[in-house]
């Protein structure tokens, strides 16, 4: 499919009713799509993707076209936005240790690259704590500096270790035997459906 075949196909997948707060609809798609601006109504169907739950074809559709236009942050984010959909994603507020304190002394990338290890509650069979893994994706930010703090969206390798959390529960960020941040818990979504618990 070329550029404009994904944007079309992906606009059919949002729901007319849906809005984002500048009351933007995928009427606004399709009239950037009449004029040839395809950038613009790629930015749009992306934003009416954040608003509500959308099926992942949307987003696949979405990923292509980015990758088309060679847009690397969009397409990173739409194909982020398809491992949220099949492994469920928790979005958390995180803040990292200063880096007088702490292993790291430079910025985490923001879009996806880093996949810390996460001490979520779990115990080992002696009883020591045990981490699990999860994609970390910054939001609003190109990167978190050290001492920093953000909204992130966690995107868990095993999705069912993750299951028992809920908005409220503080877990600690890993990425050697220290700790590197802490993050509250604010939303958890399951996979597939994406439906927030708490």
């Amino acid at each position: 499919m070329d550029v404009v075949e994904l944007l079309e196909s992906a606009s059919l997948l949002v729901p007319e009713a849906i809005a984002t707060e500048n009351d933007i609809t995928v009427r606004d798609v399709w009239d950037h799509l009449v004029h040839d601006e395809w950038e613009l109504a790629l930015n749009l169907l992306e934003e009416l993707g954040d608003e509500r739950q959308l099926p992942l074809a949307l987003w696949e559709k979405l990923a292509e076209a980015a990758e088309q236009f060679r847009l690397e942050r969009s397409a990173a984010w739409c194909h982020w936005r398809c491992s949220e959909i099949r492994n469920g994603v928790i979005r958390a507020d995180l803040t990292l240790r200063p880096a007088a304190e702490a292993r790291r002394k430079t910025p985490i990338p923001g879009a996806g690259a880093l996949r810390p290890m996460w001490d979520i509650g779990h115990l080992s069979p002696t009883g020591g704590f045990t981490v699990s893994i999860a994609s970390l994706w910054v939001e609003n930010m190109p990167v978190l500096e050290p001492g920093g703090r953000a909204t992130v969206r966690l995107v868990p390798l095993t999705p069912s270790h993750w299951a028992h959390l809920r908005p409220g529960r503080r877990i600690a960020m890993h990425e050697d035997r220290t700790v590197a941040g802490t993050a509250v818990v604010l939303e958890v979504h399951s996979p597939a459906t994406a439906t927030p618990t708490g």
